[in-house]
């Protein structure tokens, strides 16, 4: 009975994870190294994510600065950001790549805004899949009574609003961060 309860949270705390990760990907005018996350470099003949072959810093608000390990993969790591396709144009310097972020114009907060809603929307559809599963458990269990089954759903009803709730605040914080200027 409490391993549907654990395995449906866990489920939840998951979800919310994932949408936690996808938020880091919108980028709010400011620099942030998770916008590097995706990016993976054809470094001799595999593909490395850019993490395993530089350090990726943020000397100002609106630049990251990526150092590589070896001198000689500069121009793989350049490639491999133009075709991650994250919006941003690498400066090689010779020993460092700078990526500058540009600020935000009004309309494209809003389209930012619109993407956090979505994922924080297909974040709320995932826990209502996962409460469906949990119910369907719980219906199909032979040794529950009725009355345990009833509150077993309930209980399961009480986690989807806390998470959702949570979802909601997170939410509600991204678009503060999006719109601020």
């Amino acid at each position: 009975m409490d391993d549907i309860l654990a395995l449906t949270e866990e489920k939840m705390e998951k979800a919310l994870e994932s949408m936690e990760k996808r938020f880091t990907n919108v980028r709010a005018g400011r620099a942030n190294p998770a916008i590097l996350d995706g990016v993976m470099v054809n470094y001799y003949g595999s593909l490395t994510p850019l993490k395993s072959l530089a350090t990726i810093s943020v000397p100002e608000a609106r630049q990251l600065m990526i150092k590589p390990f070896d001198r000689g993969s500069l121009s793989d790591i350049e490639k491999g950001i133009y075709e991650a396709n994250i919006g941003l144009t690498p400066n090689n310097n010779g020993e460092t790549i700078i990526l500058n972020i540009p600020a935000l114009t009004e309309e494209t907060r809003k389209g930012y805004v619109k993407e956090v809603k979505q994922i924080a929307e297909d974040c709320k559809i995932n826990f209502r899949n996962i409460r469906q599963d949990a119910n369907n458990d719980i219906k199909k269990s032979e040794e529950l009574t009725e009355d345990d089954k009833d509150n077993m759903v309930q209980d399961v009803q009480e986690l989807i609003n806390k998470y959702n709730k949570i979802v909601d605040q997170k939410l509600s914080l991204k678009e503060k961060d999006l719109l601020s200027v």
